[in-house]
């Protein structure tokens, strides 16, 4: 193993040693550990600690890291307190997740890192948001996202890499190729000859460097953070190592080659880079044991304090209010002038007036810019904002997703627009486990607001039609908004895009040009969370939203005879529960009507509450009118058939022959 030292001092080449030796050192006694029965689990890093520490001790402290399981080295090289990681390890309400998190699924904005999930690919995309945030701010600053050699399997790691590439962003990919993802070689996971020969396809620089060789990792990691913030743009680094043990402790390694471990045991960059440093008289034995010593001593006492700490005691309440970011912006009230105005074009002013309001908003889509988007929400806004601020993106939903939560490590807001809300399904594992849970993982909140142009009714068929809103109301974290009118919907997108949690916002297709209705001018929020009383009545309550409050007041007006009450939810998560008992009391009879399917919509879930809650207020079942449990048909008249307007009628009727 060839060291070249050119440029640093003995005193530098001492501090990477320490910081070299200190992740080995942590896990021998994890390990120790771990077979006293006194932890529970490991992903062990042995013998790929040049890696982590070089890397990290290339950056700037305040450059963000997106860091996997093995990477304990750049936490410790980061100088985060080994007591608090112990305690984080061990579960306590002292560590970085209070709890919430295992092993090194956290992220602390302290040391500018940011906490992976098990999907591994999404963390790619985040260091995109970042580095985004550093080319708006005009920071010469990169960021650094780690992949493992399986992991570059994911359509994550292609579409983080090709937006990098496309935006021309300061991100480093790091792959760490250690030749297996978990049990299965990497023969059987890429068929080209190093991953780095990647780049080329994406227009980005590859390289292919030893990654036990700490020196030259550091050096490298310099050169391209200089080459990133000098031309604006990615580097994909392959740092070829091996595990030295299993995926982690339990799975063993009797998949590995035995003659595998003989050969990269002689490739140790701990014990290699310490046998050049005596050889250099860099360092001494004394030296040496004297660091290690110190090391030990930091070892011992943090395992002692962690081990001090109390067992966590339960507070569901405590639980139950840590889910969402507390906003700091009090809801304002419309005033002053009014203008009429389409559904559409009230969600366009909303949009408007937040990027005149909020500087560091940016809006994200398919074909927004120029193009104005799909539906022309965002029409002329390049013209007003710039490109900067009103990206057209690659059609890759979970790369934007992602990049969106990366803009909010960095501060800023981000609204990214599903160009149909049937496209989801693509974004979807970044809105479900990264967005909606960082905020209760580590206390890091994800601004942002994905608009969902939804549901049926226009005849575009089964794949532009869905309305999935449910599978988002299940997710704890999130944020879910339907308004079904101009009014509230300006004033709730301005809602949204002011609280600092994600806002899954839906907008009904059908109802952006045919629905008009007076909107206030100016600046307005509508609260998250309250329902509307669309209509008095004392015969039934409908409790709908969306679509269904205009079936709802169509099907009223027809029937003069009845006198229905109306309740617009416009928050489906959280919900108004008030609203909704104080529907149930005031009829005794309620209709849950939404467009949704009738199997797992969140009628069944409305249905459950108000049974188990209200029961004794009720004269009747509840009963919920819901589209056809099939998917959305294109010819007319089997959409109309599908959708539950068609059996809104009589479901009334079943309703009030009780």
């Amino acid at each position: 193993m060839d060291f070249v030292s050119t440029g640093l001092s003995a005193e530098e080449l001492i501090d990477l040693y320490t910081e070299i030796v200190r992740p080995r050192m942590i896990e021998e006694k994890m390990l120790v550990l771990l077979r006293q029965g006194r932890i529970s689990k490991w992903f062990s890093g042995i013998g790929q600690e040049a890696i982590a520490v070089g890397v990290t001790k290339a950056l700037d402290a305040d450059e963000y890291i997106m860091p996997l399981h093995r990477n304990l080295g750049v936490f410790t090289a980061r100088q985060v307190p080994f007591a608090q990681l112990f305690k984080q390890w061990q579960g306590s309400q002292n560590g970085f997740s209070k709890g919430r998190e295992r092993s090194f699924h956290f992220g602390t904005n302290e040391y500018h890192i940011c906490g992976m999930i098990s999907h591994l690919g999404p963390q790619l995309a985040l260091a995109d948001g970042v580095a985004l945030a550093h080319k708006l701010s005009k920071e010469d600053k990169v960021c650094v996202a780690f992949s493992g050699d399986g992991g570059t399997s994911e359509g994550d790691f292609h579409e983080a890499l090709n937006v990098a590439a496309v935006w021309g962003l300061p991100v480093i990919f790091i792959i760490e190729n250690n030749g297996y993802g978990l049990s299965t070689p990497v023969n059987e996971q890429y068929a080209c000859e190093q991953l780095a020969d990647r780049a080329a396809g994406y227009g980005m620089k590859g390289l292919t460097i030893d990654g036990n060789n700490i020196l030259e990792v550091y050096n490298t990691i310099k050169d391209a953070r200089t080459y990133c913030i000098t031309e604006q743009k990615p580097v994909l680094i392959e740092c070829m190592t091996f595990r030295m043990r299993g995926h982690e402790e339990a799975s063993g390694v009797k998949y590995v080659p035995k003659e595998l471990f003989d050969i990269w045991g002689k490739k140790d960059p701990v014990s290699n880079f310490e046998a050049y440093l005596l050889r250099e008289n860099v360092l001494t034995p004394k030296a040496i044991e004297q660091i290690r010593e110190s090391i030990r001593h930091e070892i011992e006492s943090g395992i002692a304090e962690g081990f001090a700490e109390p067992v966590i005691v339960p507070d569901t309440q405590y639980e139950l209010n840590d889910i969402y970011k507390p906003g700091d912006e009090a809801p304002v009230a419309a005033g002053g002038q009014r203008t009429e105005m389409k559904m559409i074009q009230a969600i366009s002013d909303a949009l408007r007036i937040a990027m005149e309001r909020y500087p560091k908003l940016v809006l994200m889509g398919q074909d927004i810019a120029e193009y104005g988007g799909a539906f022309k929400v965002t029409e002329g806004f390049t013209d007003a904002f710039g490109k900067d601020r009103v990206r057209n993106t690659p059609i890759c939903e979970s790369a934007i997703v992602g990049a969106a939560l990366g803009l909010s490590l960095k501060g800023y807001k981000s609204m990214m627009e599903m160009q149909f809300a049937d496209f989801v399904t693509v974004g979807f594992n970044q809105i479900v486990n990264n967005l909606a849970k960082i905020y209760y993982r580590w206390g890091q909140n994800a601004d942002v607001v994905v608009r969902m142009p939804t549901g049926g009714g226009v005849g575009a068929g089964p794949f532009h039609s869905q309305s999935n809103e449910a599978w988002f109301v299940h997710t704890p974290g999130l944020k879910v908004v339907y308004p079904s009118n101009p009014e509230d919907a300006k004033g709730l997108l301005l809602a949204s895009l002011a609280d600092p949690n994600p806002v899954m916002f839906f907008e009904h297709k059908a109802l952006y040009r045919s629905i008009s209705g007076s909107v206030p001018d100016g600046y307005y929020t509508v609260e998250i969370g309250k329902a509307k009383k669309v209509q008095e009545g004392s015969d039934m309550s409908i409790i709908t939203y969306g679509a269904g409050v205009h079936w709802a007041l169509d099907y009223a007006a027809k029937h003069t005879d009845l006198s229905l009450e109306i309740l617009d939810l416009r928050s489906l998560l959280p919900l108004d529960y008030d609203a909704i008992r104080e529907t149930v009391a005031h009829t005794g009879k309620v209709l849950i009507l939404h467009e949704d399917t009738l199997t797992g919509g969140i009628g069944g879930e409305l249905s459950a509450w108000i049974t188990e809650n209200c029961f004794q207020l009720l004269d009747a079942p509840v009963l919920r009118c819901a589209s056809l449990d099939t998917p959305v048909p294109f010819s007319v008249e089997l959409e109309q058939n599908f959708l539950a307007k068609s059996r809104l009628g009589e479901t009334i009727e079943k309703l009030m022959a009780y």
